[in-house]
Order: C-alpha cells, then structure tokens, then sequence
C-alpha cells in the first residue's frame, strides 16, 4: 500500500485541491436563459414530434430538461456546448428540407454537417487533439495544449451535432425506421468517443491542468480508430431498421448510461497509466501531481461505477419486460457483473482498507481490459441473447 501524504503539506494541498474542485458555481442570469431555451426547445420538440413518442419517452424528453439545465450550471460550457451543437443540427435539419438525398447535392451537407460528414470531422480532430496534447506535453507548448483542448471541443462537437443529424435522417429514411442513434456498435462509438472527450474536458477545468490529455486521448483516439475500421469494413455508417429487440425506451436511457460508465473507467485507465508513469519518474515534470492523478483517478471510476450501476439496474428492468426475467446469467449480463465486482472492490480497497498509490493504478489499467472484453470480445467470441450486437 502507497501513502501518498507525505507530512502535513501534502495533505493540507490534497484538501485544499478537493476544497477547490467541489466548489458549487454561482447561478447567475445566463443559467436562467439556458434553462428557459431548453425549456421551449422540449416543448417544440412535444408539439413537433409528440405523435411518435410514447409516454415514457415524452417523459424522457422532459426529465432531460432539469438535468441539462443543472448539469449547464455546474460547468458552464456546457450551456455554449450544447445550444452550438442544436444550432448547427437544426441549420443541417432545415437544408435538408425533407429530403434524404440532399445529403450528396447541398454543400454543407455534403462536406460539413450531415451525419456522416460530422462524424468524420469528429474523427480527424481526435487524432489531431491527441497529436496537440503530446506535442504540448513534450516540447512544453502551452499553445499545442490549449489547441488539444480547442480541437477536443470540436471533437466533441461535431460528434454530438452528427448524432442529433443522424437522428433526423433516420426518419427521413421512414418513420418505422427512425430511432435514437444508440443501437449499434458504430453509433455506441460515437457516443463512446463524443461522451469520453467531454468527461475529460470537465476534469481538464476542473482541476486546471492540460496535462492528461495526452493519455486520455489515447484511448479515445484507439475507439475512433475502431470506429473508422468498422465503418468502411462493414459499412456501419449506413443507418438500419432497429431489430425488435432494439424496439424499446429501454435503450434510450440504458445504453447512455452504460457509456458514461464504460468512458469513465477509460479515462480512469489511461490517468492511472500516467500515475505510473510519474510514479517511477518518467514525464514526472510534464505530468501533474500524484495526489491530482490519483484523485481524477478516484473521481472517473466513482462517477463510472455509479452509472453503470444504474445501467446494470436499467438493463435487468428491460431483460423482465423483454424476456420475462431480470437475469438469465447470457454471457453479455455475466461480464457485466464482473466489471461491476471490478470497480466495486476498487472503491471498497480504496474507501475502507485506504490502498493508494501503484496497485490501484495498475489495477484501474488492467480493469479497462476487463471492460473491453466485457464490451466487444463478448460480442466477438459468445453468444446469448445479446447477439444481435455481435461483430
């Protein structure tokens, strides 16, 4: 076991760095805005599109509201993050003008902001985030780190706006056909890739350093890469009809769920990576402290437990009403029950026995091992009832 509190400084910099990253934001006039713009576009939405909603996912539309709002509180660019990306979806909505084929005749659209033009976009400012990140880190540029972030933001960015367009495009295909772009693994992808870079972002502020986006984008950087090989091997891009199985409002709140889990435990493997790095003297200078890696560490698999948990939660309540039964021990449910024994014993070391330092580093870096397998070598080498997910 590794104490990282060595005499009383360090720990009175430990507290003052969690006194600092805990601290609740004003709630100024420009919240109240936010808010009252997400307000009017919810109800927009109910007006516009309310006949193909059921109640549970008109409740979906509208509990999204406070919690956008909040979360636009807590960290404010969220507030310009989010009214930018409907901005540019709604522009990319109204060129379409109704018609799919316009995707290859408008110029915009055809190298800009239709569905597959964004994500591609998303793409090449991953790879040109993490590039920036490591040019910073390395040559100590403060102007490559501030440009991984700016590119990172449009990463996002054009992920998030792609996803909101590709939505749309599905029901230009047909009303039977569209459906919230969550239901394969090119989509899940996308919003692996869109829900990780944003999660770094926040503990890129939070904690005011640029210093982890070098490893952080590594791993986001590897999903793209998978993303890109699956999309022109396969052909995944190209939007299908949901399987029955898919058919449910399950789905719109079960899979996001699992992703912010499954981008936290990412993020968390990646700074443990560089806490062992540090630890051993490797890019100690370059690289924040052991205490902020050790608690962004802490932090990423506290919020990536918590969701999961509630995925796992969500999925037992769609297995009932799909299979008659909230578990079956299907290969998909089991490893999910591994990764959430994984994380849970972490935090149980952390908490209760106050193990630091090494072991629970490599033990976050080993667990996203745990957790791709989890994710795609079931999908590749198993079979059950989630196969329709399979490779």
């Amino acid at each position: 076991m590794t104490n990282l509190s060595d005499g009383g400084t360090m720990e009175i910099a430990q507290k003052t760095l969690l006194a600092k990253t805990s601290r609740l934001p004003a709630f100024g006039p420009f919240d109240v805005l936010f808010a009252l713009i997400l307000a009017a576009g919810a109800a927009y939405a109910l007006h516009a599109f309310g006949e193909y909603m059921d109640i549970y996912e008109r409740a979906i539309l509208v509990c999204t509201v406070p919690a956008a709002a909040a979360f636009g509180w807590y960290w404010k660019p969220m507030r310009v993050f989010l009214l930018a990306c409907a901005a540019v979806a709604l522009i990319a909505v109204g060129l379409y003008q109704g018609q799919l084929v316009r995707a290859d005749e408008v110029f915009l659209l055809k190298y800009f902001v239709s569905s597959q033009t964004a994500i591609m976009w998303m793409s090449a400012t991953v790879f040109l985030s993490t590039a920036a990140y490591w040019l910073g880190m390395l040559a100590r540029s403060t102007f490559f780190e501030r440009s991984g972030t700016v590119l990172a933001w449009i990463a996002a960015g054009a992920g998030f706006t792609g996803m909101l367009v590709r939505w749309y495009e599905s029901y230009l295909i047909g009303t039977d056909v569209g459906h919230i772009p969550v239901s394969n693994l090119y989509e899940v992808f996308v919003l692996f890739t869109v829900l990780t870079t944003l999660m770094y972002l926040f503990y890129e502020s939070r904690y005011a350093t640029r210093r982890m986006g070098a490893f952080v984008m590594l791993v986001i950087s590897a999903a793209v890469g998978f993303l890109l090989w699956y999309s022109f091997s396969r052909d995944a891009h190209e939007i299908q009809p949901l399987i029955p199985a898919l058919q449910s409002y399950w789905m719109k709140i079960h899979v996001p769920a699992n992703f912010i889990g499954y981008g936290a435990f990412a993020m968390s493997a990646m700074v443990g990576a560089a806490y062992l790095l540090a630890s051993k003297g490797i890019l100690t200078s370059r690289l924040p402290s052991l205490q902020v890696l050790d608690d962004v560490m802490y932090r990423a698999i506290s919020i990536g437990f918590a969701f999961f948990t509630i995925a796992t939660i969500l999925g037992a309540l769609w297995a009932a009403e799909a299979w008659g039964t909230y578990w079956q021990w299907d290969p998909k449910e089991t490893w999910a029950l591994i990764v959430w024994l994984n994380y849970a014993t972490w935090l149980h070391m952390r908490l209760t026995k106050g193990l630091r330092g090494a072991v629970l580093a490599w033990w976050a870096l080993i667990g996203l091992l745990v957790t791709t397998f989890a994710f795609l070598g079931v999908n590749m080498y198993l079979s059950g009832l989630h196969s329709y997910g399979s490779l």
